[in-house]
């Protein structure tokens, strides 16, 4: 074997020449395995003993795409192109033999061998369109050649792989092999000189591209099925241009339109936002003071307390991912129908194809309810989700503490309550922590671990791992009134209804956020999440919100009611203003003196957000958060935020924190509220000229 650069080998089998790449931990495409790459390539042809070769990856992965910490860098030699054309021009077969995943410059490369293999379990994706750019090496000009322009678009506007079968069946691998994968490759290559099999240059295939050419519907009717899900987005719309391209023009003009398009989204804010994002939740993964290796207790076994909405759907999770969960409920009936929501949310999903009968009933089967509190006695971990009143809270961790095993962790689901207090409620209060799940919990990515005053090291570190089992980001945060997301969100929620009262209808307000980016505004959340929740919180605070207290006195709880700020129709979630509520605005803005006025959608925006950034800034500077983009991932997989924005503290930094700044004293001369007066790190950060993620 012949080290052909720091991450790349030459070996040879008979007359097979094998190229193998090790550049830990996912083989991306840096310079030194390009540069291996281009050089093995170069060898292996100039060698006469050499008949074909074989592309193959040490390690976990085949090659899962582009070394993007060398994005915005100056480029540096070999060029990616340079390489792939080495590798399609070759006058010997080339074959990409893959394991793991194929993404984004991984699957170029396999797509620039003349004949490609997958394990089983092989995975094969596009993902560029998730950092707000496309397949800028050929992805988008080879990939409708070998699949079909509809295939093509599919994957390469959503992003998401493709396994193996699939892949075979779609002619994007010619075999899928088991066994030692290098062999394979080395027989695969035997077999293709054997037969005298012709060099496949996926750029001269036309069959599949010339099937839709002069047929723009094709574009028109995905770009319609797709208009939703990538809205606010620029690098879908780009991708199918580029695949427009593949169909319309030669093969070479295809990868200039290809490389100007790309280039137009990594000049954009929107990439920079989701490449920002990209490792912004990688980060939030790392807390300083707990190390990586910190162990964490192994989770075997789990309970919830609770059948409700959150409890059920807490559930749900273990239940995905084949960990047992006992869910216990005071009253049996209460269980029953918690249970029968779980067997429903799973059936609708089947219903839709993402699961099968036999799916649905060895996770029911995983769900153990119960009326009996020692049942949880064996459990690893214990996650409260009972109603959100303090002395409640604690009766129930003073119970547990006395039956649940040495070493449990026991953690509440509490959205705003004090987790120290929770904690004081038991003789172990180091393994207490927060775990704050979104609804709906078996839906929303977002847990928020909230580590207490005492929480341990391993109860942090457990947390963490739990989330990330159960297919959540976890964000670890510290002990506030709301954490983070809920302290700005509440926030946001005091300007909302102040901008109805003065003048702004709810739909106004709502629009304005939607345009914005976000899925639905505050009012029309409001009633998906239900009315009643918030003010059961308000009234065990002694708070109070005229409007929304007023709507709920008249019974209306939102969807689930029918009516709340907006009105709904049956089986319809769509909000329809009413009048009734218009009535109640009016006449408490009256009761209250308010002058109503015409409210631009600007102030609007202004309104909602930058008190949202400035709470931020207080949550930093008393170290709730760990970093700025940890706030950021909270609210883009919590709360909706467009991810094509960043997250509101790398949106303010775009903004200007300046401007911000100046606008909220303009805000504060204007009315004469104190809320409006910028947080310390705001005002010295827009001073300095600096941003909260630089600093």
């Amino acid at each position: 074997m012949t080290a052909i650069s720091q991450s790349v080998d030459l070996d040879r089998r008979g007359r097979i020449a094998v190229l193998t790449v090790n550049n830990p931990p996912v083989n991306a495409l840096s310079q030194h395995v390009r540069q291996g790459l281009r050089d093995g390539v170069t060898q292996a042809v100039a060698d006469a003993g050499v008949g074909a070769m074989v592309v193959v990856c040490a390690g976990r992965t085949f090659i899962a795409g582009a070394d993007i910490t060398e994005f915005g860098k100056p480029p540096k030699e070999p060029g990616f192109h340079e390489v792939l054309d080495l590798i399609e021009g070759a006058p010997k077969p080339v074959v990409a033999a893959v394991h793991g995943t194929a993404l984004g410059g991984g699957l170029e490369v396999a797509l620039a061998c003349h004949y490609r293999i997958g394990a089983k379990a092989a995975r094969f994706g596009l993902p560029e369109v998730k950092l707000g750019l496309l397949p800028g090496a050929g992805g988008t000009q080879r990939l409708p050649r070998v699949v079909g322009v509809e295939k093509a678009l599919a994957m390469i506007v959503s992003g998401d792989p493709i396994g193996a079968p699939e892949a075979l069946t779609h002619g994007l691998i010619d075999e899928i092999v088991d066994g030692d994968l290098t062999a394979a490759g080395v027989a695969f290559a035997e077999r293709v000189l054997g037969e005298k099999r012709p060099l496949r240059k996926i750029r001269d295939l036309d069959d599949k591209v010339a099937a839709v050419r002069g047929k723009p519907e094709v574009f028109a009717t995905f770009r319609k099925s797709v208009a939703r899900q990538t809205r606010g987005f620029r690098a879908p719309e780009n991708c199918i241009k580029a695949v427009e391209a593949a169909v319309s023009l030669p093969f070479a003009e295809g990868l200039k339109r290809e490389r100007e398009l790309f280039l137009e989204l990594m000049a954009s804010p929107e990439s920079k936002a989701q490449r920002y994002f990209f490792f912004a939740e990688r980060e939030a993964a790392k807390i300083p003071d707990v190390p990586a290796d910190t162990p964490a207790k192994e989770i075997k076994k789990a309970a919830v307390l609770g059948a409700g909405t959150m409890g059920g759907g807490i559930a749900m999770n273990f239940a995905n991912v084949g960990i047992p969960v006992t869910v216990v409920e005071v009253a049996r009936e209460a269980l029953d129908r918690g249970l029968g929501v779980v067997r429903k949310n799973y059936e609708a999903t089947a219903s839709k194809g993402r699961l099968t009968a036999a799916d649905v009933e060895k996770r029911m089967g995983l769900i153990t309810g119960t009326t009996d509190f020692n049942a949880i006695a064996d459990a690893d971990i214990v996650i409260e989700a009972v109603f959100e009143e303090m002395p409640i809270k604690k009766e129930v961790f003073a119970k547990i503490d006395k039956i649940c095993k040495a070493g449990a962790v026991l953690a509440t689901n509490t959205s705003t309550l004090d987790v120290n207090e929770i904690a004081s409620a038991t003789g172990r209060p180091e393994t207490v922590i927060g775990m704050h799940f979104f609804s709906p919990a078996n839906v929303m990515r977002l847990l928020e671990v909230v580590r207490g005053a005492k929480s341990s090291k391993a109860a942090v570190a457990t947390a963490m791992a739990v989330g990330r089992r159960i297919n959540k980001v976890p964000v670890c945060v510290g002990v506030c009134y709301g954490f983070v997301g809920n302290r700005m969100l509440h926030q946001r929620g005091r300007e909302a209804e102040k901008l109805i009262l003065e003048g702004a209808p709810p739909q106004q307000v709502d629009k304005v956020l939607v345009d914005f980016g976000f899925p639905m505004g505050p009012f029309a959340m409001g009633d998906l999440a239900g009315l009643d929740v918030g003010w059961r919180i308000r009234k065990g605070k002694g708070l109070k919100s005229a409007v929304a207290d007023r709507i709920c006195e008249l019974g209306r709880f939102g969807q689930k009611t029918g009516a709340g700020y907006f009105r709904y129709e049956k089986g319809d979630r769509t909000p329809i203003p009413d009048p009734d509520v218009e009535k109640i605005i009016l006449e408490v803005a009256k009761d209250t003196g308010v002058q109503r006025r015409a409210v631009s959608d600007d102030e609007i925006l202004a309104r909602l957000l930058h008190p949202m950034v400035n709470e931020g800034a207080k949550i930093l500077e008393e170290r709730i958060a760990i970093r700025a983009s940890d706030i950021d991932v909270i609210w883009v997989y919590g709360y909706g935020w467009p991810v094509y924005r960043g997250g509101p503290m790398f949106w303010a930094d775009q903004v200007g924190l300046k401007t911000i700044r100046d606008r909220m004293l303009e805000l504060r001369r204007a009315t004469g509220d104190d809320l409006w007066t910028p947080a310390p790190l705001l005002d010295r950060l827009a001073t300095a000229g600096q941003g909260f993620v630089e600093a």
